[in-house]
């Protein structure tokens, strides 16, 4: 993967649970890494075809693999743009430990 296809930014995100003084819990958003990454639309190639039966996701993500940071499906991605994305999957491509593939779906805001 060339560098110049990975042109979107990215911010993985780790929600984690905050309770303040008073007992209430909300929830906080942590960053974990900004990088640069490739975004592949959801669209009608034989590729997401096979895809659909398997997963919901509406996008597609390859980034580098980031030494020391573990990328979970509990996580989240957050783009320049400000779109937001819960993490289906993450795989590893080709086994060779050097790009990360999620599988992700787009978060709608409560009410639109």
């Amino acid at each position: 993967m060339s560098f110049g296809k990975m042109n979107q930014t990215i911010t993985i995100l780790n929600p984690t649970a905050v309770t303040d003084d008073e007992g209430f819990t909300s929830r906080e958003m942590n960053t974990v890494a900004t990088v640069r990454a490739y975004r592949e639309g959801r669209h009608g190639s034989s590729v997401w075809a096979n895809r659909a039966a398997l997963t919901r996701a509406t996008d597609l993500f390859r980034i580098r693999t980031l030494p020391g940071v573990d990328i979970t499906e509990a996580m989240l991605i957050e783009t320049a743009e400000g779109e937001r994305f819960e993490i289906d999957s993450v795989e590893d491509i080709r086994g060779r430990g050097r790009y990360l593939e999620i599988l992700a779906t787009a978060v709608a805001p409560e009410g639109s």
